[in-house]
C-alpha cells in the first residue's frame, strides 16, 4: 500500500471518522480552544489556588465493544482514564463508574474488570451509578487527578519532534483494534504511568496526548489541530510489534501509548527514559507550520488530513501557527 493509499484508507475508516462527533458537541456547547478547562485535551485542567491543577476526565464506551468483551471493557474503563490523567502530566486520585445492564449477571464481568484494574493500578473506585434494568449493556467511567506541571494537547510547536512511545508487549484483543499490553505486575503498570508526570516535572515534555481510538493517525491529527500545527509522519520510522500491519497499527488503540511533541534538545533524554522501562519509543515525525498531517514515505508526501480545510475537533486555536 502506497502512502497515498494508506492515507486515504485511514481517513475513511470509522475509527478515525468517529472522532468527528466531538466537533458536533463542541459547536453545540459553544466551546473553543480558549474555553475553561482546555477542551480538546485528554482531561480538563482547572488551576488550583495554591498552584498546580485539578484534572477531570471521563470516558464512555462503544456498546458493541462492551457487549463483545465485557471484562476488558471494565478494565479499559479504568485504564484509559488513568492514561488520560498521565497524558496531562498528572496522577490519578479516584474513579467513579456508571453502568447500565439488563440484569446483574450481565453486569458482573464489567464490574470484575473494573475491580481488577483499579486494584492493579492502585486507584480507588469511590462511587458511581448503577442501573440493572436497562435495555442494553453500557459503561462510562470518570476520573479525578492532580498535576503540578501540565502536558498539553495544545502545546506542540513547529520544529518539534513527534515521539511515539508504546508498550509492544501483549497482543490484539478479539474483533476490535485494541492492543492489550497491561497483563503485567501492578508495580510495572503504576511505574509506567508515573513516567509521564515525571517527564513533565523535569521540563522534558510539555506537549502530547495519549493514543486513543483513532490510533497514531487520529491522535496526531487531534494534537495537530489543537496546537495549530501540522505533522510530517515518517511511516518507515514507526516501530510495530512483529506481524502488525501498518494500517491497523496506525489506527490501533494501545493500552499504553503516547504521542509527545518534543523540543529537539529534549528528545534524547525523553527517549532514554522510556527505553529504560522497556517501552518502545522513537521519533516518527516533525511538527510543521501548516495545517496538514502528511504521511511521508517512498519519496512522497501524502495528505492524511488538513484540519483547516476539514476541521476535526473544531478546536483549533485562533493564533494557529498554520
Amino acid at each position: 500500500m502506497t502512502p497515498g493509499e494508506l492515507a486515504a484508507a485511514l481517513a475513511a475508516h470509522p475509527s478515525i471518522r468517529g472522532k468527528l462527533d466531538i466537533a458536533t458537541a463542541t459547536r453545540g456547547l459553544g466551546l473553543g480552544a480558549a474555553s475553561e478547562g482546555r477542551p480538546g485535551d485528554d482531561a480538563a485542567a482547572l488551576p488550583r489556588p495554591g498552584g498546580g491543577f485539578d484534572l477531570f476526565a471521563a470516558e464512555a464506551f462503544i456498546p458493541a465493544f462492551v457487549a463483545d468483551d465485557p471484562w476488558f471493557a471494565g478494565w479499559c474503563g479504568v485504564m484509559v482514564n488513568l492514561s488520560d490523567i498521565a497524558a496531562m502530566g498528572g496522577r490519578a486520585t479516584a474513579l467513579t463508574d456508571m453502568i447500565w445492564a439488563p440484569d446483574a449477571a450481565s453486569a458482573a464481568p464489567v464490574l470484575a474488570g473494573l475491580r481488577a484494574a483499579a486494584a492493579a493500578y492502585g486507584v480507588p473506585i469511590v462511587g458511581g451509578h448503577t442501573n440493572l434494568r436497562a435495555p442494553g449493556l453500557n459503561l462510562s467511567v470518570a476520573v479525578t487527578g492532580l498535576a503540578g506541571r501540565l502536558i498539553s494537547g495544545s502545546g506542540a510547536r513547529p520544529g518539534d519532534l513527534l515521539i511515539a512511545a508504546i508498550d509492544h508487549r501483549g497482543g490484539w484483543r478479539p474483533r476490535f483494534d485494541n492492543w492489550f499490553a497491561a497483563e503485567a505486575a501492578p508495580e510495572r503498570l503504576r511505574g509506567d504511568l508515573a513516567l509521564l508526570p515525571a517527564l513533565a516535572e523535569e521540563h522534558l515534555v510539555d506537549a502530547g496526548k495519549d493514543i486513543s481510538q483513532g490510533g497514531i493517525a487520529g491522535t496526531a491529527l487531534m494534537l495537530a489541530e489543537s496546537s495549530g500545527v501540522g505533522f510530517d509522519i515518517d511511516l518507515a520510522a514507526i516501530p510495530r510489534p512483529p506481524g502488525a500491519p501498518l494500517e491497523r497499527w496506525l489506527r490501533a488503540f494501545p493500552s499504553y501509548g503516547f504521542l509527545l511533541s518534543i523540543r529537539p534538545e529534549s528528545a534524547s533524554a525523553t527517549l532514554a527514559r522510556f527505553r529504560a522501562r522497556d517501552i518502545r519509543a522513537a521519533v516518527i515525525g516533525r511538527a510543521t507550520a501548516s495545517s496538514r498531517v502528511d504521511f511521508v514515505g517512498e519519496g512522497a508526501h501524502a495528505l492524511f488530513w488538513d484540519w483547516r480545510a476539514s476541521p476535526y475537533l473544531a478546536l483549533a486555536p485562533e493564533d494557529a501557527h498554520a
